[in-house]
């Protein structure tokens, strides 16, 4: 508890409660990668429809044809994903896999250009893309490889992310109490 100007500053459980779920469900996640998958397309569907939707409303504040189009196609995809989510769930491996085959391929490439420039980490980039562009051939080959990828990437990420929300909240705690 600390006492400025008169009033007294206490530090929120809501940033512990919130921290402790975010662990569960990142551990939840792992456990259920279906489930998770499904959940991730259903966000991915809102996200292209609220993307949409705010691209429509700044196009009402700066009428252009980009801000239409992308306004328009991203609200026809997000109601394409919310309405098929099965088919959402099945794409996502692929999706996965071809962004990793296009990031190695990047990756190989600037490497290339960072040797000729007399970089020395283009040993490691290369080597990062080389291990991508087989890893998306992996997931292309075998999707639930992908699919168990997907679900172990989100629930680390919840884990982490619900760690730091109780790690803040001790924090906040000892500096407030000091």
């Amino acid at each position: 508890m600390l006492i400025a100007e008169n009033k007294t500053i206490k530090v929120s459980k809501g940033g512990l409660i919130f921290g402790i779920l975010m662990i569960i469900a990142g551990i939840l996640t792992w456990l259920n990668p279906d489930t998770a998958l499904l959940a991730m397309a259903l966000y991915l569907g809102t996200v292209f429809l609220l993307g949409g939707i705010g691209y429509l409303s700044a196009f009402f504040a700066y009428p252009s044809g980009g801000l239409l189009a992308l306004g328009l196609l991203d609200i026809i995809v997000g109601v394409i994903l919310i309405t098929n989510l099965g088919v959402t769930v099945s794409s996502l491996p692929v999706l996965l896999a071809v962004w990793v085959l296009c990031v190695g391929v990047i990756q190989i490439a600037f490497s290339i250009d960072a040797r000729s420039s007399g970089l020395v980490f283009w040993k490691w980039t290369l080597a990062s893309g080389i291990i991508g562009v087989l890893f998306g051939f992996l997931i292309l080959s075998h999707p639930m490889i992908g699919v168990f990828t997907i679900s172990l990437m989100l629930g680390t990420y919840l884990i982490l992310y619900g760690c730091l929300g109780v790690g803040e909240y001790f924090a906040w705690k000892k500096l407030l109490t000091v």
